[in-house]
């Protein structure tokens, strides 16, 4: 209620949103496009989700959602030992298909694609390799994680497992902000995340490219 006297609904309210990308794979370290290519942890990869899981469980997630994906559910499957949660694989947080990049290395792609890598650098809507536009991929993800979302208890947490490329469309989307200016959101480090935490007037970035507990603002712009 309201100074006023006004009822306000708070449903929702003080719900997180945590994205949580997938530790390394080999593709990772060669620098090869992904995409929706099924490519698996390395040992260093499921150290990395050990690790996060053990700071991620913490925070008292109530669910658990991830890609279908190998690198993604094998990472999610790391947080749901420790908090006796269920994984709910959903292939709308697949990484983005790309085609003919899917297997190449950054530098191949420059080099066979150069246009085509360059106008998707710029903002512009690119299908690379003949593939998905970005604006498809947050078409496709962010309904999967604001359906989950909406299941949260007041002041619940959501850990969703997925990519690079999918978590920046999905913070984008959710954010509001005009698909050209996705690319201004840094990419995420293998096992890091980012929290997106639901406010006043809709959700809110608090957290990017972590890989500690988020910490409290203290401070007059919270």
């Amino acid at each position: 209620m309201t100074a006023t006297g006004e009822v306000t609904d708070r449903k929702g309210r003080g719900r997180r949103i945590i994205l949580w990308r997938h530790g390394q794979t080999a593709w990772n370290v060669e620098r090869r496009f992904q995409g929706s290519t099924d490519v698996e942890l390395t040992e260093t990869g499921i150290g990395q989700a050990r690790r996060a899981a053990r700071l991620l469980a913490s925070l008292g997630p109530d669910a658990i959602v991830s890609s279908d994906l190998r690198r993604a559910a094998d990472t999610a499957a790391q947080l749901a030992v420790l908090t006796d949660l269920d994984v709910i694989r959903d292939e709308g947080l697949r990484e983005t298909y790309a085609g003919v990049w899917q297997g190449l290395t950054h530098q191949e792609i420059i080099d066979l694609h150069g246009d085509e890598y360059a106008a998707w650098k710029r903002g512009e809507p690119v299908r690379r390799g003949g593939g998905e536009l970005e604006t498809e991929v947050a078409d496709r993800a962010a309904p999967v994680v604001l359906r989950h979302a909406e299941k949260l208890p007041e002041d619940g947490t959501l850990v969703v497992v997925s990519h690079g490329g999918t978590i920046r469309t999905t913070i984008g989307r959710l954010l509001g902000l005009e698909s050209q200016h996705w690319e201004s959101l840094g990419g995420l480090t293998n096992c890091c995340w980012s929290v997106l935490g639901e406010g006043a007037r809709g959700w809110r970035l608090l957290e990017h490219n972590a890989g500690t507990l988020p910490e409290p603002v203290l401070g007059d712009d919270d």
